[in-house]
């Protein structure tokens, strides 16, 4: 999953960057409002975590135009203002959730798990196909009845497959979802991760979970022989 953060403060954006991408999540950053919007109107993103005093664009003018552009990824507000005239400005302008600063990066997380799962409608934090049990919660993975260790960028990808099983993702998908824009396009690494992803979750199954979709992309799903 991959979040776009509008921030200018440095550290709050570096601590927020750190702190998601070690609960497995991809994250690019803004650090003013122009460069947000552009980002948030013209790239795919799961989750957008914007601050509402921002140079060049405030956080509101950038909602508005996210959503002008028609574009429907859930926004995190973020803002020192309390107020509630604040609140509802924001949120009709939006804003799908506000989180007022100071803020505790517990709740930060659990905020964006819950705006992550509406669109999604996902089946909760375990997701399971064959014998595979995926938990989202804590990013553990198992299958029949093994644990398999994966690496932080292989738990993303094999988070992003599970959401989209039984259809194929494209290569340009799961760069958008899974790495950041700072990855060369023409680089072999997400044929690498999935080579890698392949081999240890096919190892302990019966089945082949994981398929290449000649020319079209990767799937994962039970295929019948």
């Amino acid at each position: 999953m991959r979040i776009l953060i509008v921030e200018d403060e440095k550290q709050i954006c570096s601590f927020l960057k750190s702190s998601l991408e070690e609960k497995c999540f991809g994250v690019d950053i803004a650090e003013d409002g122009e460069r947000g919007s552009f980002l948030a109107r013209t790239a795919n993103y799961d989750l957008m975590i914007l601050d509402n005093v921002l140079p060049k664009k405030t956080g509101l003018e950038v909602c508005r135009e996210v959503r002008d552009k028609g574009r429907t990824v859930p926004i995190l507000m973020l803002s020192v203002k309390s107020e509630t005239a604040t609140k509802v400005d924001l949120l009709n302008a939006g804003a799908d959730d506000y989180l007022i600063k100071p803020f505790s990066l517990d709740e930060l997380v659990a905020r964006v798990n819950a705006l992550l799962r509406r669109p999604a409608a996902l089946e909760g934090d375990v997701i399971e196909i064959d014998d595979l049990v995926f938990h989202s919660a804590n990013y553990t993975v198992s299958r029949s009845g093994q644990e398999i260790y994966l690496t932080r960028k292989e738990c993303m990808l094999l988070a992003y497959l599970l959401r989209h099983r039984g259809f194929v993702v494209s290569r340009g998908m799961i760069l958008e979802h899974v790495w950041n824009m700072d990855t060369d396009p023409f680089s072999n690494t997400i044929e690498a991760h999935i080579s890698g992803l392949r081999r240890k979750i096919d190892a302990h199954g019966s089945k082949r979970l994981i398929h290449t979709v000649p020319g079209r992309g990767y799937k994962i799903d039970v295929l019948m022989r």
